[in-house]
This record gives structure tokens, sequence and C-alpha cells, in this order.
């Protein structure tokens, strides 16, 4: 067949790599991970990307995971999170959930349980008082600690009290109870109301208050985000470690990484993700980067997966 001089040469055909950028599956979240806006961050997610083998992923549940919902019982892990994280398990030392919620409980609203993929998943529950993991797909944990009963037994008196029964829930955490204030007519006004009679009453039985958004958790003491982040770094001996948070509660993990960064010689490059920054500006200002919410962490999570 004779060649026509007027027609277009054809393109070459395209390489593996510039296929797969031309035509991404139509599902599929931009490849490009945002950058962060402090040097420890970059320089934390440069050491994640180069041995994400030796890195650790910890995630808080609610409000990074999981949407805020008026009733926390409806709270459930956002669409594509648990995509994300069997993507991304494989490759990381490990990801630790890190929440105040009963390990079993975040492992029921987070859809974890027997999932193919997510064999290097751990949950640590109760600040980290529980434990599960996905390989043996058990919870373990201490006995509950004896102010817990007492405290359920006065907590409705002291409500009554206070003038602020009407309007709060309370949320049976087996080893903590939860005083939420977000169905008040003033929320905040009732937060505030009862941070002093709960504080009394937890003081009363050898517990703490830890306040949240619109939430007043008395539990054990003895026991924070920051030090379960901080033993669980030991314990895999990791080189790098991400914390993605949304509360009050997440202060604690950012302390324990901010000192993890200068500990030592050369300290562990940790990079600090706040996921929404309305309620709690205190996160967003120590963060090394900002994402609007759940949504945002889950893409970022995908995104980081495909990266490594």
């Amino acid at each position: 067949m004779g060649s026509n001089p007027e027609a277009p040469a054809p393109e070459p055909a395209p390489t593996h790599a510039s296929a797969s950028a031309a035509a991404p599956a139509p599902s599929e979240t931009p490849s490009e991970l945002p950058t962060p806006t402090t040097a420890p961050g970059r320089e934390a997610l440069a050491a994640i990307l180069a041995r994400p083998d030796r890195a650790v992923i910890a995630l808080d549940f609610d409000g990074t995971l999981a949407d805020i919902v008026p009733d926390p019982e409806q709270a459930r892990a956002h669409p594509g999170a648990v995509e994300a994280l069997v993507a991304l398990a494989p490759k990381v030392a490990s990801i630790a959930v890190i929440t105040g919620r009963p390990a079993g409980v975040a492992v029921r609203h987070g859809g974890f349980a027997g999932v193919a993929g997510l064999d290097h998943l751990v949950v640590l529950g109760h600040y980290g008082a529980e434990r599960w993991d996905a390989v043996s797909g058990t919870v373990h944990a201490p006995a509950p600690h004896p102010g817990i009963a007492s405290v359920r037994a006065e907590l409705p008196g002291v409500l009554d009290r206070s003038g602020s029964w009407h309007g709060t829930w309370v949320e049976e955490k087996g080893r903590a109870i939860a005083v939420h204030t977000r169905r008040a007519a003033d929320p905040q006004a009732a937060f505030e109301a009862l941070g002093g009679p709960l504080g009394d009453l937890a003081a009363r039985h050898g517990l703490i208050v830890e306040p949240g958004r619109l939430v007043l958790e008395l539990r054990p003491p003895g026991m924070d985000k920051g030090v379960a982040l901080a033993q669980y770094v030991r314990e895999t001996d990791a080189e790098s470690v991400l914390y993605a948070g949304d509360d009050l509660g997440d202060l604690a993990a950012y302390a324990a990484v901010e000192k993890l960064r200068t500990d030592g010689a050369d300290g562990i490059p940790g990079l600090l993700v706040c996921s929404g920054s309305a309620e709690v500006p205190e996160l967003a200002e120590r963060a090394d980067l900002l994402l609007a919410g759940p949504g945002d962490v889950v893409a970022f999570l995908a995104a980081l997966a495909r990266q490594i």
C-alpha cells in the first residue's frame, strides 16, 4: 500500500508510565501529594517515602477517618478509608488507629475486621489501654478502673444539679464515660458549664476529664494518645512517623511526635497532619499539613500509597 505524504506521522506508542498517567482509572484520586508547610514536615514525608517499610502511620478515628456526627454510635469510616488503608498497609511498617473509643467499637465502626491486606493494622483503643490487631482479631485489655462504676452512678445527679441534663448525651465507653453537648440548645455554653462539676466528679474517683470537640470524657489517668504513640513507635523500631488527628485529645500525640523529632542525636522524622481546623485551632497551629477533613485524609492516604 502506498503512503499518503499529507497524512500525519503516527505518534509513538506510549510507555507504560505515560499511558497510566494519561488514562487513570475513573475512581482514582490525583497522585500528587500535598506539600507540608514546614521544614520538619517535608523532611518527615521524604523519610516516609524513602523507607516506607520503617514508617508508622498513626491516625485518630473520629474526625480523621470518620466524619463527626451528632450521635457517635452512627459514626462510620469515611467511604474509601478501608480501601486506602488496604493499599497502604502492606507498604509500611504499621498503621495504628489511636482512639479514645473502645478498640472493638473502632474496629466495628471502621469496618476493619476480616479485611484482606490489613495485616499491618492495629487499633489502640481507650487511648492505648486496649489493643486489637488484625492478625489475631482479638482485643487485649486490663481490668476497668473502679472509679468508672462510681461515676456512672453519680453522673445523672451531677447533670441534673448543674441544669445541663437537657440536650446532653451520655456515651458509655466501658472504660470511660463521655458527656456530649453537641445536641444542647447552646452547645458551647453547656460544654463550659459542665467543666467544673465533671472535673470535681472525676477527681473524687481517681479519674481525669479529657475535653474534646463539645465532649467531656471521664477516664482513668496515666494513658493518653501521646504515651500510646511513643510506646508503639519504640515497639516497632520505626524510623519515621506520621500522626493525623483533629481534636484536643490529639495534642498529646502531637507533643510525642515533636519530642521524637528531637530525641537522641538524630531524632525520628515526624509529620503532623490536622484533619480540619475550624473547631480546634490549637491543632492547626502546630500541624505541618492541613487537610479539610476525613475525605481529604483518605485521599492523602491513597495518594501516599500510590507514591510509595
